[in-house]
């Protein structure tokens, strides 16, 4: 049977052929106007990060955990920054690749597991970004252990979280229907109604253990704001269903 990283890998290939918004590469003209300072980077659907959240990172280093597509990594890279990225999809690193070589300039796009030990020394990176997409991970503690080890003390660690609140509803956003956590490796139900949605395997988690989770790795909580899925029922109500968080190491 095949692992639920190796169904993601799969799905989200998919979805970057055919034009998932979280795999459409920025254009020749969007990477201009970052490099005279014009520019937004998401974590989350529609929020963009405060710029004083990134700061000054001409001459660092940042890593995109999860974070292929050639949307964020080369906006870094015109505010000066060295960029590393890795993450499940061959066709999001290829991405990454493709705007690399277009622009001219170097990237380290790595296609890899980041339920994993992250292929980096301790202390490596100034900041690293990680929008949304925990939700495809079972357990999220190790990632914030591995970001917090790569991470250089000092470093700024940016995540996008997906809290409960999607799980709870029906796929129209009208009624409750499932418990909590919502697993598809415990709940054969889910597991169906994911591949039907034809979804990827996806997982709740609470704050406990996406903000608790990066205290407990050793993180300090500096800022959060909160965001809607951009589309939907519940976007329509104003209910906020993702949170970005700003913590230090």
């Amino acid at each position: 049977m095949k692992s639920y990283q190796d169904i993601n890998k799969a799905i989200i290939d998919r979805w970057a052929e055919q034009g998932w918004a979280w795999g459409e590469s920025i254009s020749h003209e969007e990477y201009i106007k970052a490099r005279s300072g014009v520019w937004d980077v998401l974590l989350t659907p529609t929020v963009p990060v405060p710029h004083d959240w990134v700061g000054n990172i001409k001459g660092k280093k940042v890593l995109g955990l999860a974070s292929g597509g050639g949307q964020q990594m080369p906006i870094f890279n015109a505010l000066g920054a060295t960029c590393s990225v890795i993450d499940y999809s061959s066709k999001q690193i290829m991405s990454e690749l493709k705007i690399a070589e277009r622009e001219g300039y170097k990237i380290d796009a790595i296609e890899g597991d980041i339920t994993q030990r992250l292929p980096f020394a301790d202390e490596t990176f100034d900041l690293i970004f990680h929008p949304v997409s925990n939700c495809y991970i079972e357990d999220v503690y190790p990632v914030f252990q591995e970001a917090y080890r790569v991470l250089k003390k000092g470093g700024i660690f940016l995540a996008g979280l997906n809290n409960e609140i999607n799980y709870f509803v029906d796929s129209e956003e009208k009624e409750i229907i499932w418990n909590m956590p919502f697993n598809p490796l415990k709940d054969e139900r889910a597991r169906a109604f994911l591949m039907k949605e034809d979804a990827g395997m996806q997982f709740s988690h609470n704050m406990t253990e996406q903000i608790g989770g990066q205290l407990k790795a050793g993180f300090t909580l500096i800022d959060l704001y909160e965001d809607t899925n951009g589309i939907g029922r519940l976007h329509d109500l104003n209910i906020k269903t993702y949170i970005a968080t700003k913590s230090v190491k």
